[in-house]
């Protein structure tokens, strides 16, 4: 009898193995991932019909085959599930972001959603144009992840990585984005307010952020209502450099109007 692996309950864990495998081989069928994982062959088949929706894999009968870049990088793939409202926040800025343009991410949970959600787009997979779109960061997490969609053009920024949020900072990172032009930049940020503008907890990541703002035709700020009204360490930017506020509505409604005012559309979702 084969003896089968602990089951892999936790469904983020259960795609970074599947990922991992494809990077060692190239193909999977149902069985031998179901095995691996030591889940049943229609929980699997979930997996595999998830990951092909997000660009990741190709079905095939019984099983699934990597993406075109994907046989030699592994990943380890982070998913956030549910109709929570950072998910909902990352679907809607991402379907802000029009095919054949330039977007910059910084680091973190909300911008590192909205890539991945932009990343899920069927009409940027299905487009004739190579690439679909154009993807700058200074984040280690999102270069790696959009870097396995083909339709993606991916520019990661050098620098010092910092462990706590894997941005990439300092004068290499600021050197490499002082040449470049992005259309739209997707703010990740710590606190943002009318008064105080966008704003972050470490001087450095606020730096190079500052300057993709800089760079940037449009801001878009990405933030959960917990965030909106409050002021972090670093500014970021000013409210006036803001296009577009995306938030959710346990935002305060008073902070909200203050964005209004300061001429900021704001997308509660």
């Amino acid at each position: 009898m084969t003896r089968r692996n602990p089951k892999v309950a936790d469904r983020g864990a259960r795609w970074s193995t599947l990922l991992g495998m494809l990077a060692e081989r190239g193909r999977i069928s149902v069985g031998e991932a179901a095995d691996a994982l030591g889940v049943s062959e229609a929980t699997v088949r979930r997996d595999f019909g998830d990951l092909a929706a997000q660009q990741l894999v190709t079905r095939t009968h019984g099983g699934v085959v990597a993406s075109a870049v994907a046989y030699d990088l592994p990943v380890r793939y982070k998913q956030g599930g549910g109709d929570s409202a950072k998910d909902r926040v990352a679907t809607f800025a991402a379907s802000l972001v029009p095919e054949g343009t330039v977007v910059g991410f910084n680091g973190g949970t909300t911008t590192s959603a909205t890539a991945r959600k932009l990343a899920a787009r069927a009409d940027l997979a299905a487009s004739s144009r190579r690439p679909s779109i154009t993807v700058v960061t200074n984040a280690l997490n999102i270069a790696t992840e959009m870097v396995l969609r083909p339709f993606i053009r991916c520019v990661s920024l050098g620098g010092v990585a910092r462990p706590e949020s894997y941005e990439l900072s300092g004068p290499l990172a600021s050197m490499v984005l002082g040449e470049l032009w992005l259309d739209t930049v997707v703010l990740g940020v710590d606190g943002v307010s009318a008064a105080g503008g966008a704003t972050c907890e470490h001087e450095g990541e606020a730096g190079v952020n500052s300057l993709m703002v800089q760079r940037a035709d449009r801001v878009v700020v990405v933030a959960t209502g917990d965030k909106v009204g409050r002021r972090a360490f670093a500014r970021i930017c000013s409210s006036e450099q803001i296009q577009v506020l995306v938030t959710d509505a346990t935002a305060p409604p008073a902070a909200l109007d203050e964005f209004r005012a300061a001429g900021v559309t704001v997308e509660i979702v």
